[in-house]
């Protein structure tokens, strides 16, 4: 066995172990970092498989932020597990069906598939050789050459997206408080604050 079969079936069994414990993991927390694990396995894979540059994105992304901003709000939130478990107790049965249902699919289409005769040409009509350039230069070639446009209206829905986002959920109420800067930069101290003489033994 090389060393690049051993890391390969290391990072797998890992994975495989982070995935089940993150949905067996009694604390939220102790889930968040199981999936953490799963993560950097995952990212591991991607190395062997010379996609380092998707590898990094697995690390940036999901670990750096998505992960660690979960962990964030576990922690911060106050929740009564407890009390989410006794509800979701009901909803078992359900959810069960319909997991059965949905395993039955997938294990149907994964019967059913087959591979077209010109599938892997088509394929690699697409992506440049590998033995000729590596993986992150080929992904940039693809983006910002061949359908860099495409790549462009992508992040132009994106960014109209986060836009409609703010719009809709930024709403001045008026039982709401809001914080004014300028207002209170530019109180007069005076006004704002009174004296009160205070005799011993009366409140205000």
């Amino acid at each position: 066995m090389t060393v690049a079969d051993f890391a390969f079936y290391t990072f797998a069994v890992v994975t495989i172990v982070a995935g089940l414990s993150v949905t067996m993991a009694r604390n939220p927390v102790h889930a968040v970092l199981w999936l953490i694990t799963a993560f950097l396995s995952s990212a591991g894979l991607f190395v062997l498989l010379g996609a380092e540059f998707v590898a990094m994105l697995m690390i940036i992304v999901y670990v750096g932020a998505v992960a660690v901003l979960f962990l964030f709000v576990v922690m911060m939130l106050d929740i009564d597990f407890a009390e989410l478990k006794s509800e979701m107790v009901k909803y078992v049965p359900i959810a069960s069906l319909i997991g059965v249902i949905l395993l039955v699919q997938l294990l149907l289409g994964v019967g059913a598939w087959v591979q077209a005769d010109g599938a892997m040409g088509l394929r690699q009509s697409v992506t440049p050789d590998m033995t000729q350039i590596d993986n992150t230069h080929a992904i940039g070639l693809i983006l910002f050459d061949r359908y860099l446009l495409l790549f462009q209206m992508a992040g132009l829905v994106l960014l109209v997206s986060m836009i409609g986002a703010i719009v809709l959920t930024l709403r001045h109420r008026t039982d709401v408080k809001r914080q004014n800067v300028l207002h209170q930069m530019w109180r007069d101290p005076a006004k704002s604050m009174e004296l009160k003489d205070v005799k011993p033994g009366q409140g205000l």
